[in-house]
């Protein structure tokens, strides 16, 4: 009997070129063209303003400019902690803010979902258009309509509640009331946007998986529940993670032009950014502002690490790093 002979051969893997940063350029340079924009709006507006940080540290004055004024050390930080108000308007901004993420990331999801199983082109089309028109109105006007509406004297709900024997509400004496008229503005105003965020990640899901369960006879809230929400987990993730970037940034136009200085609510619906405001236009304290602006960047990257630590955890691919 001839033997066989069996040859195996091992073929190496082919080594990759390295490119010089030249060569990289040169090959994408319409790509880095592309960028180099933003790149200039982010150094313009992003980085070198990181400058004005030291302005924290010390006793600004306009005739000494932001890197002669003397320094005084961490007095600015102290003058906002000793205000009593340091306390209240970081809760109050942490407490909104979750309350405006976690209400917009819900509704966001729900509308999205309910537009994507809704078949009729026209009307899926009409109630894109009249969910996404908030977002162009400006907080100015909303504040409009709504001291028009809830006025104690002449609003059109307190004179409405008038004539059927009740009595007026004095919403803008009771900062009770805007604890939950504070999220529902907001989900109105941004809900559009947010749906259009998620439907298109629902429309990028494959349609086989779609029909593979129609095939095996799933119900519409079963491919929902079963494809749909567990297959929008990873944009959910991300999107939820870089809401918590502005956690400590709070919605400043609507908060402003809604109560603006209405001491009765301030205790209710006081902020960060709203008291950073008006220190600088009561006090022109540059410094104390400046400081404030610190503690609340420090304290949005360690929830920011925290939040992205716990992901990377339980889920590592959907980190953000």
């Amino acid at each position: 009997m001839s033997a066989k002979i069996e040859q195996v051969v091992v073929r190496t893997p082919k080594k990759v070129k390295w490119l010089s940063p030249l060569h990289e350029l040169r090959k994408n340079w319409v790509l880095y063209a592309m960028f180099v924009p933003i790149a200039v709006f982010f150094i313009i507006f992003a980085y070198i303003p990181m400058t004005g940080i030291i302005m924290a540290f010390k006793e600004f004055n306009y005739r000494d400019g932001i890197f002669m004024s003397p320094w005084n050390g961490l007095e600015n930080f102290e003058y906002f902690f000793q205000s009593g108000k340091a306390w209240l308007v970081t809760r109050n901004t942490i407490l909104y803010n979750v309350v405006f993420l976690g209400l917009y990331t819900l509704f966001s999801i729900l509308v999205a979902v309910l537009i994507s199983e809704t078949y009729n082109k026209f009307f899926k089309k009409s109630a894109q258009t009249l969910m996404f028109l908030p977002y162009f109105i400006s907080w100015v006007t909303v504040s409009a309509f709504v001291y028009n509406f809830l006025n104690y004297e002449f609003g059109i709900v307190n004179v409405f509640l008038r004539n059927i024997g009740f009595e007026a509400i004095d919403i803008y004496s009771s900062g009770g009331y805007w604890y939950l008229l504070l999220p529902l503005l907001y989900v109105w105003k941004w809900v559009g946007f947010g749906s259009v965020l998620y439907l298109a990640a629902i429309v990028g899901i494959d349609q086989e998986i779609y029909e593979a369960a129609t095939i095996d006879g799933a119900s519409r809230f079963q491919k929902i529940m079963r494809i749909t929400l567990p297959l929008l987990k990873p944009t959910v993730v991300v999107l939820i993670l870089l809401g918590l970037g502005r956690i400590m940034r709070g919605e400043f136009d609507m908060f402003y032009q809604l109560i603006g200085n209405n001491g009765a609510l301030m205790n209710s619906t006081d902020i960060i950014d709203t008291l950073v405001f008006r220190s600088l236009m009561g006090t022109q304290d540059f410094g104390m502002a400046s400081s404030v602006g610190l503690y609340q960047s420090v304290l949005t990257l360690i929830i920011i690490l925290f939040a992205n630590y716990l992901v990377r955890r339980y889920d590592k691919d959907n980190a953000l790093f």
